[in-house]
């Protein structure tokens, strides 16, 4: 049929075609917990931004295994040995059984009566699963359709996902389309005997999505193994790798995470590139500094006084806090408007012309400022990112995150106490940009910079504001700022932090 003859032909590149050198990449995960546990570390499987370099663009791109077979193969136990295995702390595990396409009335009546045709190309949305990858190769932030197999339709909710180090497509077509293979920097098919595939398929389909052994079998002769035959199978052929018993061939996956670690290059210390970057250059266009009053050179001496007890040193800091919150916002956008007075009088003020103005506060001490915000400012929106140096790598890390619902519209008001070399500042920033903010709606507010943190975000995103109320010249070996204001998160809160791990506020991360 004509169908069939499009979807082969989707399916297999021209004979003596010659691709040119695809560059490495990077994928993410399906509805399984986002975390890994294993012997040595814990895996994030939800995917996150990696670190970024000084010009704040993705310093290596990841690296996309594609992991094909027929259903019920193992392909998912197959993903997560190898994930187990490659020891990677930032993978993305991307199952193509979350883009299904919608179906419509009469293909659910279908469906429930088994007579749907799920294992055909036809079935799945390839567009959206290639625009989907193309995303987090460039760790971009992006939407995944959350599939319910009951009700074979597509829930309410998605979830987000982001870029890794590494990303495992899985799915019985994950060879099945031209565009797609070009995506693919590894390509493996799990070959298990078909046998094994029915018995787990029987016992899968009937205790997780709630099928009978009937449906189940008619389903699998009518469609499964006719498309295995004439789908899937035909790919083998274009795998780099084929790994016959599926999890069982442990020397397989042993082969396959040592040519993953032979591709992968650890990128170290990019955080060292901004520590000579822009030396003794005039401070950027984009800086913004409190003036320096004698209030506010009073606060300094307090809070910045090792003596100070933590009583006055949040008491203080909370007031510094508001003047630099009153500051920022006396930058943001505004236009003229006309009220009248109560005495029947007009008089000429201005007002807000932005959409909304939301909080972004880097845990944990660019939490404290989160009051002071709310202060001045009605109704404001407060998200938050938590990002903490990785003591292996030297380098920032993205733990957590949760941003109100259209902040693209928003000007953002990003906040963290003290930016040392500017490295948690910037990936702060690189997400925002991730989450479609305009880089001239941010702006970075911080008690204290150093002069390098300044340079650093200015360079990289130059349309992004700086706002502080005192800039430092130097910062020590260890990257913290002389003669700074001490680990600001532990003098607020009263905690001393263990020796073998950087806060948000300390050293690299900040």
């Amino acid at each position: 049929s004509n169908s069939s003859a499009e979807s082969l032909d989707r399916l297999y590149p021209a004979v003596g075609s010659t691709k040119p050198p695809r560059k490495r990449t990077t994928s993410q995960c399906k509805s399984e917990p986002p975390l890994l546990r294993t012997s040595k570390r814990t895996i994030y499987t939800a995917g996150r931004p990696p670190w970024y370099n000084e010009h704040g663009t993705q310093s290596k791109e990841a690296f996309v295994i594609g992991l094909g077979g027929g259903s019920a193969s193992g392909k998912t136990t197959v993903a997560t040995m190898i994930i187990e295995a490659l020891d990677v702390p930032w993978v993305v595990l991307l199952s193509m059984d979350s883009f299904y396409k919608v179906l419509t009335k009469q293909q659910q009546e279908q469906a429930a009566s088994n007579d749907f045709n799920f294992d055909h190309p036809d079935a799945f949305d390839f567009d959206l699963i290639i625009a989907t990858l193309k995303k987090l190769k460039q760790g971009k932030s992006v939407k995944i359709p959350i599939y319910d197999f009951t009700t074979h339709s597509r829930k309410k909710e998605w979830k987000t996902l982001y870029g890794a180090n590494v990303i495992i497509f899985e799915g019985i077509m994950a060879f099945a389309d031209k565009e797609l293979l070009k995506l693919l920097d590894l390509k493996i098919f799990v070959d298990t005997d078909s046998d094994i595939r029915l018995v787990r398929r029987l016992r899968r389909d009937i205790s997780e999505r709630g099928r009978d052994i009937e449906g189940v079998i008619k389903q699998y002769n009518k469609f499964v193994k006719p498309a295995f035959d004439q789908y899937i199978q035909p790919t083998m052929r274009l795998a780099d790798i084929v790994v016959p018993r599926g999890s069982g061939n442990t020397v397989a996956i042993d082969l396959i995470v040592q040519h993953v670690h032979s591709q992968l290059e650890e990128v170290r210390g990019a955080w060292a590139a901004l520590a000579s970057a822009h030396q003794c250059h005039p401070l950027p266009q984009t800086l913004s500094v409190l003036k320096s009053t004698p209030q506010v050179r009073g606060m300094h001496t307090i809070i910045r006084n090792k003596e100070t007890s933590r009583d006055e040193f949040i008491f203080y800091s909370k007031r510094l806090m508001r003047l630099l919150i009153e500051h920022a916002l006396s930058l943001l956008p505004f236009q003229s408007c006309t009220v009248q007075t109560p005495q029947g009088h007009d008089y000429e003020g201005r007002t807000y012309s932005g959409k909304q103005i939301t909080g972004v506060s880097i845990l944990r001490a660019g939490e404290t400022m989160e009051p002071a915000l709310r202060a001045v400012c009605k109704d404001v929106r407060i998200g938050t990112i938590l990002i903490q140096t990785n003591c292996n790598t030297g380098e920032p890390e993205l733990h957590y995150l949760r941003l109100p619902k259209d902040i693209s519209e928003d000007h953002v008001i990003l906040m963290d106490c003290t930016v040392s070399t500017g490295a948690a500042a910037m990936m702060a920033v690189r997400v925002l940009l991730d989450h479609d903010v305009p880089e001239d709606k941010i702006f970075l507010l911080s008690l204290l910079m150093a002069e390098m943190g300044v340079h650093s975000v200015a360079y990289a995103f130059p349309r992004v504001k700086i706002i502080t109320t005192a800039v430092d010249k130097k910062v020590n070996d260890l990257f913290r700022i002389i003669p700074g204001i001490g680990n600001f998160g532990d003098r607020y809160f009263g905690t001393d932090a263990p020796p073998d791990w950087s806060d948000d506020e300390d050293a690299l991360s900040t």
